[in-house]
């Protein structure tokens, strides 16, 4: 009984506090059980993970210390403890079999690790999209300066630090150089190379990790002492070559909650790996290109055109015959409707894929940010100028641009990007030098251009300078069943992050998805069913806990004169009603009378009694 109880609790369990938290009380609760706990060791300390019940501390951690010395399961006045991994130990009070508790043991063994297991592969997935990102941005950098200093805040954000440094070995003078040493004012630090835990890691070529206990005696404070920084947690990787030649040592130090972990120092050896290769700059390139090809195809793989409508289809086709092109792409569409994943489906199937795609969202630059942005800057070009930095284009060299929300840049902007388009340079401001780009562009915008061409709010030679090829998305009401695909994707995709099984829709709550009109389009579908993944707790999700957002969208609405009679209002209504089910169902009579609620042959005789063309007059089709 307690087994499958045990069972049915693990489902969907993830390896967090919270959880586990939750996972002890609901265990707690089994017959025969008065307390429970999840201890684990942290010498010379242990540490109550999780607990539940009538289970005193003390004696909870003196059974786990028994169980973990012995590798088996201990039994002690009236508990029981047995070993859940190399370093935590369930802990139960009660009257309990030994072969019934070793049985639970094995359970929430098994249960735990594949929840950490499938955590584990959300979380590699994105860092590996992180370093992608990061190994990217690097290659755009000119300058060693600045690529050091790219890598050394990569790291920050990578394992949530509060600086880092870039040590390079200076063999001859026995020395280490921290370029840069973030927070420092001359942004250089010099140590002797056998001095604190730097030094440890290049003469030993291993990782080290140190601070907050045992191990807070290597830190050099001779350091601290000239820096006016107090460092309390340090994680520092060897910086070495795929040959085996160390350069130095990636440091990064004070993390931002807690201690540095096994995963952070995973992290910060694969980034140190694509550091090493980029700052070398010889022979092993082709390493760092395989690796970032690697990278590409998973970043690739996750770029998925949801659907089955000829709508899709039809954009799905189009995409294909032109990816392989460098035409200039007008992608249109309501919001929400997915524009930038068409934008990166046409860049990852081009022969760009290996090169960056850059976004930048129009609507968010003003007209005095725009030509910095896009174009780049000058060190000194403007008061906040501190040093020089590459714009968008440059980014984006040999890649994919997506101008996101055109429609929204002001007239004077659009002036200067058609001057680039048209050159195909850019200068900096501040700057004189020329300087080739050479980027595909990709155009969206929720707007009706050519209506604000006429109005003189968009400029007609940058309309056809971008409207080579369009690209029309339907809005999600119109996409028929692709609407069910779709939530099922994305409730698919979330509860894998949680850990979580996936529950299933019922009829009502098809029904009604399919009814929705869907004014946010795709993104209003994603973030319903990000709710529903974290919020529900059955099985099954229901008609009524599709909380839509009621947005007054004018497709949801039916306007009225109001001097008609109500019986003229009731058939205006519907037939609007029945004209709008058939539009939605693709022309297909028999499904838009389902979603009616109607049999076939009788939503024949409504559209008759209405006055209204049917199937026979040669509407709809079946």
């Amino acid at each position: 009984m307690i087994s499958n109880d045990l069972l049915e609790t693990l489902s969907g369990v993830q390896k967090t506090g919270q959880t586990l938290e939750a996972l002890v009380g609901r265990i707690a609760s089994f017959e025969g059980m008065s307390g429970c706990a999840i201890v684990r060791s942290a010498p010379p300390d242990w540490q109550m993970v999780a607990s539940a019940g009538a289970l005193e501390p003390g004696k909870a951690f003196g059974l786990a210390a028994d169980a973990l010395d012995s590798g088996g399961t201990t039994s002690s006045g009236g508990a029981i403890a047995g070993v859940v991994d190399e370093a935590e130990v369930f802990v139960a009070a009660g009257k309990l079999g030994m072969a019934e508790f070793e049985e639970m043991v094995n359970e929430l063994r098994n249960g735990l690790r594949l929840a950490a297991a499938m955590d584990g592969r959300s979380r590699r997935i994105r860092r590996l999209e992180k370093i992608l990102e990061i190994t990217t941005r690097w290659s755009q950098t000119d300058s060693m300066p600045a690529l050091l200093r790219a890598m050394a805040e990569a790291a920050t954000e990578l394992v949530g630090a509060d600086r880092a440094s870039i040590f390079l070995w200076d063999r001859p003078n026995r020395q280490l150089v921290a370029r840069p040493a973030l927070g420092m004012d001359d942004e250089e630090l010099r140590i002797p190379d056998d001095k604190g835990v730097v030094g440890q890691v290049v003469q030993t070529l291993s990782p080290r990790r140190a601070g907050r206990g045992p191990g807070a005696e290597e830190i050099d404070r001779s350091v601290d002492s000239e820096t006016g920084y107090t460092t309390e947690t340090v994680l520092c990787v060897p910086l070495s070559t795929p040959a085996g030649e160390c350069l130095g040592a990636f440091e990064v130090l004070n993390k931002h909650e807690g201690t540095f972990t096994d995963e952070d120092e995973r992290e910060l050896i694969e980034l140190a790996a694509h550091a090493a290769v980029t700052l070398q700059n010889t022979q092993h390139m082709e390493e760092l290109i395989s690796k970032h090809q690697m990278l590409v195809e998973e970043a690739a793989e996750g770029v998925q055109l949801i659907g089955e409508s000829p709508a899709v289809e039809a954009v799905r086709s189009t995409i294909r015959r032109i990816a392989a092109t460098d035409l200039a792409i007008l992608i249109l569409g309501e919001n929400g409707t997915g524009k930038e994943v068409v934008a990166r489906s046409i860049h990852f199937l081009s022969e760009r894929r290996d090169q960056p795609f850059v976004a930048v969202n129009c609507a968010a630059l003003t007209e005095t940010l725009l030509e910095s942005e896009l174009f780049g800057h000058e060190k000194g070009a403007f008061t906040d100028a501190r040093e020089t930095r590459a714009g968008k284009f440059e980014l984006a060299s040999g890649g994919t641009l997506f101008l996101d929300e055109i429609g929204d840049m002001s007239l004077s902007g659009q002036a200067k990007l058609l001057r680039v388009l048209e050159e195909k340079t850019v200068v900096r401001v501040g700057g004189s030098t020329p300087i080739h780009t050479e980027v595909r562009i990709l155009a969206a915008t929720n707007q009706d251009l050519a209506s604000m061409v006429r109005e003189k709010r968009f400029r007609e030679d940058l309309f056809f300078r971008l409207n080579v090829v369009s690209l029309d998305l339907p809005p999600l009401r119109d996409r028929g069943e692709d609407v069910l695909l779709l939530a099922e994707h994305f409730l698919r995709g979330f509860c894998q992050r949680m850990g979580r099984a996936m529950p299933k829709l019922t009829a009502a709550a098809k029904r009604r998805l399919l009814e929705h009109a869907w004014p946010g389009n795709i993104r209003e579908l994603r973030n319903l069913f990000e709710r529903l993944a974290y919020l529900s707790s059955g099985d099954v999700i229901d008609a009524d806990e599709l909380a839509f957002i009621d947005t007054g969208s004018a497709e949801e609405e039916l306007r009225f004169r109001c001097d008609s009679s109500l019986s003229d209002a009731t058939k205006s209504f519907q037939e609007s009603y029945i004209r709008q089910m058939i539009d939605r169902a693709g022309g297909n009579m028999s499904s838009a009378a389902k979603r009616l609620g109607l049999h076939r042959s009788n939503l024949y005789r409504k559209m008759k009694q209405l006055g209204m063309a049917t199937s026979d007059d040669g509407i709809g089709v079946d």
